[in-house]
């Protein structure tokens, strides 16, 4: 029987998800945390306070897994894999494998800050948390869900979006690729130092 989005269930779907996982080894995703925007500065990593402003978390709080049907207990950890040709460079991010139209969720409560088109991460939304302290990035989506716009407060768990292969995602490997950034004191969509979602997402090391 299929799943969200045409998913295979049960051992069917676990036999997908490894033959994906080996796919994804050689995968040429080089979508970083922080697209550049426009006219904008190269990404750089913003200076982290020594300590937090009352009120506004230091880390980010435990977040909901943003891809519908996925156990932490399948999740890899790719953050500090090298990806990219001629640069290689950090993933700063997890790819967390999925069929093509299976439904994303919002994290955590919050706000869309940004949707972006880029030629690394194809359709991409930014949301930034409650505290505007970090934001959460979904790439390689296939489309947005309907009626989601920029300034739109959202719930966690809400959908908005469903996994694709945008981007230089390979068309074999649909995932979406998700970041966590801590913002600087601008409030750049697209700037800000990474942070490692696979803990935040209940992902333990083997």
């Amino acid at each position: 029987m299929a799943g969200a989005g045409g998913a295979p269930a049960g051992a069917g779907a676990r036999r997908w998800r490894a033959g994906l996982a080996l796919a994804l080894l050689g995968l040429g995703c080089a979508v970083g945390s922080q697209a550049a925007a426009p006219n904008a500065p190269a990404p750089r990593p913003a200076a982290s306070p020594a300590t937090a402003p009352v009120g506004v978390p230091a880390e980010p709080p435990a977040l909901l897994l943003p891809v519908q049907g996925i156990k932490a207990s399948e999740l890899r950890d790719t953050f500090a894999e090298r990806r990219g040709g001629d640069e290689p460079r950090g993933h700063e991010a997890i790819d967390i494998l999925a069929p093509t139209g299976t439904p994303v969720l919002a994290t955590d409560d919050g706000r869309i800050a940004k949707l972006f088109l880029s030629k690394p991460g194809g359709i991409t939304v930014y949301q930034f948390d409650p505290s505007g302290k970090f934001a959460y990035y979904y790439a390689h989506l296939a489309r947005y869900a309907d009626g989601l716009a920029e300034g739109q407060s959202v719930k966690r768990g809400a959908v908005i979006g469903y996994v694709g292969a945008t981007g230089n995602a390979r068309s074999d490997a649909p995932h979406l690729h998700f970041a966590i950034f801590r913002l600087g004191p601008e409030k750049q969509w697209w700037k800000g130092e990474p942070v490692n979602p696979f803990g935040y997402l209940g992902g333990k090391k083997p």
